[in-house]
């Protein structure tokens, strides 16, 4: 097993946050830790990195993960929901992470190029001046650009663009059967392509752990048609995220999405039900 943990108590002050929590992760699976703020998700990664004393335990690999933080961090790949204000220049955050993970630099720097950033344009900046985007493909870089038995990511894709997500999925199906994943998110649509695991916990307590289906792959393509009543201004704009195609009248829209987005996809046209009169996906790789 790859990660055990039993009876994790974790308190600020008088506050408990993480509540008696018994949790068995293994390599393979590809977990989705949803629940709302508050629920304890951040705070359960936290301990997971060894940053938080508690009570109970947590093992990575067999070993205590306070005990061996230096050791057990070598491999794990975490991509953090907020981008700490890192005032290095990337080149040199990329060279430093790659040190500590006895990782080549230009492995990150290859998916930094393969999820749409130059590098040679952005490696002299400081980190904290990129934007949101640019700070979360970085991350990623860091994470996925080495060898890494544990991957955590705290909402991944939050601020990521169409082709940027299809690449993270790509990278994350070369990873899929030896990684042990846990992605953590506010929202099951946002994620639940990409999982076969999902545990929601509240107030520090689990109360769903349960296997899900796993019949998209994780590079699997869609074919989308949407016709609306009539144009809409609105519908547009959101579209247009997706990089879809529109006729004359825009009334006719059509492009392609990831598998893994279909739940999301699917969330964003809910919103313009009234305005639908058809809606046609079709798997074509």
């Amino acid at each position: 097993m790859m990660i055990t943990i039993k009876s994790l108590t974790k308190k600020f002050k008088k506050h408990t946050i993480i509540d008696a929590l018994d949790l068995k992760m293994d390599t393979g699976e590809r977990i989705a830790l949803i629940g709302s703020n508050g629920a304890g998700k951040t705070t359960l990664i936290r301990c997971l990195l060894g940053e938080y004393t508690f009570t109970g335990s947590v093992d990575i690999a067999g070993k205590a993960v306070r005990e061996n933080r230096t050791e057990i961090l070598k491999n794990i790949g975490f991509v953090p929901q907020i981008p700490p204000p890192i005032k290095t220049s990337v080149g040199q955050l990329i060279n430093f992470a790659a040190s500590v993970s006895k990782t080549a630099p230009e492995r990150m720097q290859q998916v930094i190029e393969k999820l749409g950033l130059s590098y040679e344009s952005i490696k002299n900046q400081a980190f904290v001046k990129l934007s949101g985007g640019q700070k979360q493909k970085v991350l990623i870089a860091i994470a996925l650009g080495r060898d890494a038995k544990i991957l955590m990511m705290d909402e991944p894709t939050a601020s990521l663009d169409p082709k940027a997500r299809k690449v993270l999925f790509e990278l994350l199906a070369e990873k899929m059967d030896d990684t042990l994943m846990l992605i953590s998110s506010h929202r099951l649509a946002e994620v639940a392509g990409l999982v076969n695991r999902v545990i929601e916990m509240d107030r520090g307590k689990i109360i769903l752990d349960d296997k899900v289906d796993d019949d998209v792959h994780l590079t699997s393509m869609l074919s989308c048609k949407i016709t609306l009543t009539h144009a809409e201004n609105a519908f547009a704009r959101s579209i247009d995220n997706w990089q879809f195609n529109s006729n004359e009248e825009s009334t006719v829209w059509t492009g392609e999405i990831p598998g893994p987005d279909r739940l999301k996809f699917l969330g964003l046209l809910s919103r313009y039900a009234a305005i639908l009169s058809g809606v046609e996906i079709n798997e074509i790789s």
